[in-house]
């Protein structure tokens, strides 16, 4: 995996500096002036923007392994980041003065092809520039549980029946926790296990719940009840139940919620210890479809 992104890595500067010099070679002899000295200059030149790149990385991952022990992954993250932007900073100043290219005179001649590269590269500056304004203003670090809503994908009203018609709403998103912050993108690994590289340019225009922020969350579960079982019987006996669970902080509140024509249905809410939602409602329908069973049985037993 990493073989193939070092050759991927060198496969893209090797086409990128060619364009480069290419653009630059016919500008300067279509202009009639002087960019590029020689030729054996930018070939030397581009073994030094190779190496300088891998040499870079190699030492950021290397001060990220090291700093995860010291300082945390959080802070390790952010070190691996500024080395990289500092290091492609570097390299690209010292390739430039080392073929000995005429910035100015580039520039001049240049400034309709600076034009058209800049509007096709406007994707990957936003991704850059986005990755820098993720790093400065920190909403979030490496090793966070985040869930990501983008502005495009809206809410969704839910139309299937668990829901009890309700009048809840579903935020699309993409849940998992933050494994790196790069120049391009951020990495999480979803909840499913599965890598997911977010451009930075869509990140920093979308909506980031944080849920390592804390250690507790409200929790709803909605269950439905026959109107054969009188609902002042039934909640006070799931609300017992349901404070008596360990990962439970303070009561539970329960109350109707909706009507059908042969049952209702009850909501029950609590304040749990938990950063994920489905283990805690598993408990909570499991006690709850205990405490409808023993209640049903008691009436079955009185007919």
């Amino acid at each position: 995996m990493k073989n193939s992104r070092i050759v991927g890595l060198l496969f893209v500067v090797m086409v990128s500096v060619g364009i480069l010099y290419s653009a630059l070679y016919i500008l300067s002899t279509v202009y009639h002036n002087s960019i590029i000295i020689s030729y054996h200059l930018v070939f030397y030149g581009l073994l030094l923007a190779v190496g300088g790149v891998l040499i870079t990385n190699l030492i950021a991952s290397l001060v990220e392994n090291k700093a995860k022990q010291l300082i945390g992954e959080a802070t390790a993250g952010i070190l691996n980041f500024f080395i990289k932007t500092v290091g492609y900073i570097t390299v690209a100043i010292l390739f430039f003065a080392f073929v000995r290219i005429n910035i100015e005179s580039a520039l001049v001649a240049g400034g309709f092809a600076g034009i058209v590269i800049g509007l096709a590269s406007q994707d990957v500056l936003g991704n850059i520039f986005g990755g820098i304004a993720i790093v400065g203003s920190r909403p979030f670090k490496v090793g966070d549980r985040i869930t990501l809503s983008t502005w495009q994908y809206g809410i969704v009203a839910p139309s299937y029946p668990p829901k009890f018609y309700s009048n809840d709403f579903l935020i699309p998103g993409y849940t998992g926790k933050v494994t790196g912050i790069s120049l391009m993108y951020t990495t999480i690994m979803t909840d499913d296990n599965i890598p997911l590289k977010i451009p930075n340019s869509v990140l920093i225009q979308s909506s980031i719940f944080i849920h390592s922020s804390s250690d507790s969350r409200i929790v709803r579960t909605k269950i439905e009840v026959s109107k054969e079982i009188d609902p002042d019987d039934i909640i006070p006996l799931i609300s017992k139940k349901v404070s008596e669970l360990p990962s439970i902080i303070g009561r539970a509140d329960v109350r109707i919620y909706e009507t059908t024509f042969t049952s209702y249905v009850l909501v029950i809410q609590g304040m749990f210890k938990s950063q994920f939602e489905e283990p805690v409602r598993s408990e909570v329908l499991k006690e709850s479809m205990k405490m409808i069973k023993e209640k049903m049985n008691q009436i079955k037993n009185k007919k």
